[in-house]
């Protein structure tokens, strides 16, 4: 927070103690649910002129049945920046960060390691209702994208994630397809955490 221009935090008095705490003096916006529609796509162009934006819940963790989600969503469909701190799991901390549907999701953890046994698990699970959430190895990141854009086909909107809250993080967000090309093109060091939103869903 200390590099922030602007805190956006549901209410500016709690946030004001862990503030004071801290000895920052940082200018403190509210943003609620109830501004949430209204202030997601101003903070976001503030984001694009220049700004830093740090996104603060009460307790919890932002966009994870807190605000946050519309902010990030307009930040990742603008491909602006978005930076989670560390949260209780790289899961967590991806799904909050990517732009995708928070308020419902199923984690996952790693897949088999089975090409057809993750391609039974896609096409199976391809029409539940809310974003899913997988890791995966270096070893196998590239194969599991190719059977998830056979079987949910191109244009699925996902994110893979590489070494959350890391030196090297990185965030890819977007068609299935681009994505995958995106990800055979940069480093596969590390660990993923690949997010899957429900069938129709864009970030447009």
């Amino acid at each position: 927070m200390e590099k922030a221009d602007v805190i956006a935090c549901e209410d500016t008095r709690v946030t004001g103690k862990l503030l004071q705490h801290l000895k920052l003096q940082k200018p403190t916006l509210s943003y609620r649910e109830e501004n949430e529609k209204t202030l997601a796509p101003q903070l976001a162009a503030r984001i694009a002129e220049g700004e830093t934006i740090a996104l603060v819940s009460d307790a919890g963790h932002p966009a994870i049945s807190d605000p946050g989600f519309r902010l990030v969503r307009e930040c990742r469909a603008k491909s602006i920046k978005v930076v989670p701190i560390p949260g209780p799991m790289a899961g967590i901390s991806a799904l909050a960060a990517s732009g995708l549907p928070t308020d419902s999701f199923l984690f996952v953890g790693f897949l088999p390691p089975k090409k057809s046994a993750r391609q039974k698990f896609f096409s199976e699970n391809k029409e539940l209702p809310y974003t899913l959430i997988l890791y995966e190895s270096r070893h196998r990141i590239l194969k599991t994208l190719e059977d998830l854009v056979q079987t949910l086909g191109e244009d699925r909107t996902i994110c893979v994630a590489r070494e959350i809250t890391k030196l090297h993080e990185t965030f890819n967000v977007g068609p299935a397809g681009k994505v995958m090309d995106a990800v055979s093109r940069q480093s596969q060091k590390g660990e993923f955490v690949i997010l899957i939103a429900k069938e129709g869903y864009t970030l447009e």
